[in-house]
């Protein structure tokens, strides 16, 4: 997991490259021949391009990065969707090359064939690994300094991961913090230990009272020649997500990472919101609102469009529109949960709710740059100011875009209600789901929840009140 992480990941690149190269000359010769192929020598122009892009899909969804701690399935996964953008980019590469023979067939062979060898290069891998690892090979002694949570939960997470090559030896702390685990003695006496169990690596997992040994510790791990990995203390905080830079040569711990940090997922996540907005405007909304907005009017007084001061972006008010669902004799400073048959809400209006078309409006919010597709849903004010009390934290949802639908809301953490605890519960699980998102951003995962939301909506079931 540690040693020579970068030599590992370059390997397993540069033979998966190989493979892709491999399993593209052999679909090329299954679908027409070589001579065919090399007649037409742009297609090996396209095999230049989708190794390119294999180098720079496994790289963002961290395809190589700790391989050996995945299990099988996960690598699957990475996979599937590192061969689905080369059939994509294939398919694309020869509608714009209007090439006339390498088409169908030859992208079903380069799919099929590049999901096989991967597939068997990662079982073999693996079973190698594990014969290796039984004959005693490639196994490394492990200590764990300190046996507090954060010491017990590493012990816990390498007795689920047996692949990751350590023979775990026991904790070394004071033996009055210990419960059932195997102590090998305290940390006076840590030198001696590494001796007596021909110690290979430690893991420092000291809690903060404890901080004063760090000194100590790492300068006995030193004189010894063990390798030693610390784990901060510092999973008290919101996020589990670190993310550990260097500046000139101060190694930099950020308490959170934010994928939409980078100019070049925040222009990317701009053009697919822009993109897919105007593509709701042109093949939906353009018939759809008339329809609601008659049917608005006959239904009830009032106005069609609801527009509300809501906080976006940086903590910065706009105004964001809805189609109106309830009566307009009502104060919308003052925070009401919105509940099941709520009398303020007009008959149209449920229907709205629960099909998600009130939040339609909201794509015109999305071209102009105030809000996003998929975000963390747009509080009131009035609501923000209330659910302060809840979640100290709230804040760090405007780090991002607020969204028409998301992570939170296609898991059935939409509106509020009337008991309070549970309220405060649902409102601290949503907003810990809201932050969640902005760690975890990716294209994909946007997808994934427009797709989740729609089938919601198709199903009637997005849990709208």
């Amino acid at each position: 997991m540690f040693v020579n992480k970068n030599s590992i990941y370059h390997f397993r690149l540069t033979f998966d490259l190989l493979l892709l190269a491999a399993a593209f000359m052999i679909a090329a010769i299954f679908a027409q021949s070589f001579e065919i192929l090399l007649e037409r020598d742009y297609m090996f122009g396209l095999m230049l391009i989708l190794s390119f892009a294999w180098y720079l899909s496994s790289n963002a969804i961290s395809f190589y990065e700790d391989s050996s701690s995945q299990i099988l399935s996960f690598q699957f996964i990475g996979v599937v969707k590192n061969i689905s953008l080369q059939i994509m980019l294939g398919i694309v590469f020869i509608f714009l090359s209007k090439e006339n023979l390498f088409t169908r067939n030859f992208i079903l062979y380069y799919g099929l064939f590049l999901l096989c060898f991967i597939s068997l290069r990662i079982i073999s891998f693996q079973l190698i690994v594990n014969y290796l690892r039984k004959k005693g090979k490639n196994v490394r002694n492990l200590i764990i300094i300190g046996a507090g949570e954060v010491g017990q939960n590493f012990w816990k997470m390498l007795g689920k991961n047996n692949q990751l090559g350590y023979h775990f030896l026991g904790f070394v702390g004071d033996p009055s913090t210990q419960s059932d685990v195997h102590c090998l003695g305290n940390i006076e006496n840590l030198s001696q230990i590494i001796q007596m169990n021909h110690v290979e690596e430690a893991i420092i997992a000291l809690p903060d009272g404890a901080a004063k040994n760090l000194d100590y510790v790492i300068k006995t791990c030193n004189i010894n020649a063990i390798r030693t990995h610390i784990i901060p203390d510092y999973f008290r905080f919101v996020s589990k997500k670190f993310k550990i830079t260097m500046l000139d040569k101060f190694p930099i711990i950020t308490v959170r990472d934010e994928p939409l940090q980078e100019i070049q997922w925040r222009l990317a996540k701009r053009i697919f919101d822009v993109l897919l907005s105007l593509l709701v405007i042109f093949l939906l909304t353009s018939w759809l609102f008339p329809v609601l907005m008659i049917i608005q009017k006959f239904s009830s007084r009032g106005k069609i469009f609801y527009i509300q001061d809501r906080i976006g972006k940086n903590n910065k008010v706009f105004k964001c529109f809805k189609f109106r669902t309830m009566y307009e004799n009502f104060d919308d400073k003052k925070f009401i949960p919105t509940t099941f048959d709520d009398q303020r809400i007009t008959s149209f209006g449920k229907f709205l709710r629960r099909s998600n078309f009130d939040e339609l409006p909201q794509v015109f919010n999305v071209l102009f740059g105030e809000m996003s597709i998929v975000g963390p849903r747009p509080h009131a004010i009035a609501y923000n100011e209330l659910y302060k009390e809840f979640f100290d934290e709230i804040k760090l949802r405007s780090l991002v875009k607020p969204g028409i639908t998301g992570w939170a809301q296609i898991h059935g953490l939409r509106g509020d209600v009337l008991d309070e605890e549970e309220n405060k519960k649902r409102t601290r699980q949503r907003i810990e789901f809201d932050i969640w998102y902005i760690e975890n951003w990716s294209i994909a995962l946007d997808v994934q929840i427009i797709l989740l939301t729609i089938w919601q909506m198709i199903k009637a079931d997005t849990k709208g009140v």
